[in-house]
């Protein structure tokens, strides 16, 4: 009888419990129907959470604030004809002269048996509009960004480029990426599933609504000086038809480069159009030797040392053999066979190889090699912009008395512009190495991103820039009549394109300096690849080029003469 009675309350336990789930899975089923069914707006509003992620890329300007990029809205229009009875003939005709193409053109378009047609891309607001006030329901406008630069060529080697369909960039437009992209902070929001924002009270419109951008990027470019650059350099490249060039303008004091041409030009609006030969800022990238102008480093690399100082003099013999079999000659031979005791002064005025390779012999190897480093050859100089080069200078270990003695004057070793210009640069800021860059920093940020270190005695600087004074006064086609100039022009064979010896016919021509010499405002570097037809020199091709730019941009920075006139009086 008791067990008959436990297992008739189990039972009833059992039922209990199996008609309360029942009833629970009732009242849900019930209750998800109502929500689906008779309150599906509201269900659809709260299960679409996403993130404001559409960020218009920040513009990039000079140090004037002239813009030289920028994004813009476009629009892509497309029609949707599946299912629609749309008279084809009347809406081409409709379209065609808000599109810049004939009805017939359209008709072909329109008859394409797709859902989606494309019937233009990139199409301002202002066209997009008129479309959109028209109201035919078989278009539909989609927005996008497009990447515009309103200056054309200018700086484009600093500015790069940007693809955004592919998110690969050059230049600035890479190095700087997350910097243009940086919208700040995201705003959360709700969609219906139809695509509508819900609005709360924590709901921002204008952020939502309004497209985000980018922080500003400001250069150190002045667009006036990089304008003299470009169209001097370009003159010179057409006239002596050249296969390239470069030139260059940095305010030594702070690293900051105000202007960077190089040639071969090319528009980042049509980027695609050019090829990476074009587009490559072969001033970052490629070697080659420097000549001449690397005499300045090697005087400068005597006084380091200590094995010379301003009063020096030098037995100049004409011509001499370095290592087995390599002769060095002057290039003015023929006119001075034997110059006997020079000063540092000829040496720089006549450009002595002989003087030059003394030097460079006189000190140890170890040692030279270590004062070469310090004015970063062999090293990337950190450039804010991509694909630096650190050039060749091979370990002193590797050195023979051939490779020793060529140092002195500008061979056995690879230069990139960019090192050339930053250690001309310490020279003429009294001792002091500071990295180049064409982003302009301020602050803390600027001591995090910018080295400056002492890689010489401010008098020997200062010693060096006044024996480059004299030899530039005492040589009239050198001179500028306003400023003191510390200059020195250069030529130097390519090597060939085997990669064994030299060109006989292949030269770079190039020359380097700084003003006003008594107080350096810009230094400045013109290299000028494979010049054609009559003489090719440093001082017939780059130095023309060099004092254009030298006395614009002496305008453009509002430079005080430092020349005493001789006004005969």
């Amino acid at each position: 009888m008791n067990k008959k009675n436990n297992h008739r309350k189990f039972d009833d336990r059992v039922k209990f419990i199996q008609g309360l789930i029942t009833l629970v899975a009732v009242f849900f089923v019930v209750y998800l129907f109502a929500v689906q069914v008779f309150d599906a707006r509201h269900y659809r509003g709260r299960t679409h959470r996403t993130k404001k992620l559409f960020v218009l890329r920040g513009e990039i300007v000079d140090r004037n604030g002239l813009k030289l990029a920028t994004d813009v809205s476009t629009f892509n229009l497309y029609a949707h004809l599946k299912n629609s009875d749309c008279d084809i003939e009347k809406l081409a005709e409709t379209l065609a002269p808000h599109l810049n193409t004939t009805k017939k053109q359209l008709v072909e378009k329109l008859s394409k048996k797709k859902r989606n047609i494309l019937l233009k891309k990139e199409l301002d607001r202002k066209t997009a509009n008129i479309i959109r006030e028209k109201k035919i329901r078989e278009l539909s406008l989609d927005e996008t960004t497009k990447r515009v630069y309103p200056q054309g060529i200018l700086a484009a080697h600093v500015l790069g480029y940007y693809n955004p369909n592919a998110d690969i960039a050059g230049g600035v437009e890479q190095v700087a990426k997350e910097y243009l992209e940086d919208g700040g902070k995201e705003e959360t929001f709700e969609r219906t599933g139809t695509g509508s924002i819900v609005y709360e009270f924590g709901t921002n419109p204008e952020k939502l609504l309004k497209p985000q951008r980018g922080k500003t990027l400001t250069l150190t470019i002045d667009s006036a000086i990089q304008h003299v650059c470009e169209k001097a350099l370009y003159k010179k490249v057409k006239e002596k038809n050249a296969k390239r060039g470069t030139a260059i303008v940095m305010d030594p004091t702070n690293g900051e480069i105000l202007a960077f041409a190089v040639y071969p030009y090319y528009n980042p609006n049509e980027f695609r159009r050019y090829s990476d030969e074009e587009r490559k800022n072969w001033a970052l990238t490629d070697v080659y030797s420097p000549g001449s102008t690397f005499k300045i480093i090697t005087v400068a690399s005597g006084f380091i040392s200590g094995q010379y100082n301003k009063n020096s003099k030098i037995l100049d013999t004409g011509k001499m053999t370095i290592g087995k079999k390599w002769e060095i000659k002057n290039h003015d031979l023929h006119k001075n066979p034997y110059p006997g005791l020079i000063d540092l002064v000829y040496l720089f005025k006549h450009s002595s190889n002989v003087g030059a390779v003394k030097i460079a012999q006189s000190i140890p190897m170890e040692q030279y090699y270590g004062i070469l480093r310090s004015f970063n050859y062999g090293s990337k100089t950190g450039i804010d912009l991509p694909s630096e080069s650190s050039g060749l200078l091979p370990d002193w270990k590797k050195w023979n008395s051939a490779t020793h003695g060529a140092m002195g004057h500008g061979y056995a070793s690879s230069v990139t512009a960019i090192q050339m210009v930053s250690a001309i640069s310490a020279i003429a800021n009294k001792g002091v190495w500071v990295t180049p860059h064409v982003i302009k920093y301020t602050g803390e940020e600027f001591n995090d991103k910018i080295a400056q270190r002492r890689i010489m005695e401010e008098q020997q600087a200062k010693d060096i820039t006044d024996l480059l004074v004299k030899a530039v006064e005492q040589s009239p086609h050198e001179r500028l009549k306003d400023f003191t100039l510390a200059a020195k022009t250069g030529t130097s064979q390519k090597i060939n394109e085997s990669g064994k010896g030299y060109s006989k016919t292949k030269l770079y021509t190039s020359t380097i300096g700084f003003l006003p010499a008594s107080n350096p405002k810009a230094v400045i570097y013109v290299v000028v690849d494979s010049a054609q037809g009559g003489d090719i020199w440093g001082s017939t091709v780059a130095l023309p080029v060099f004092k254009e730019i030298a006395i614009e941009t002496a305008k453009i920075l509002n430079m005080t003469p430092d020349k005493i006139q001789n006004n005969g009086g």
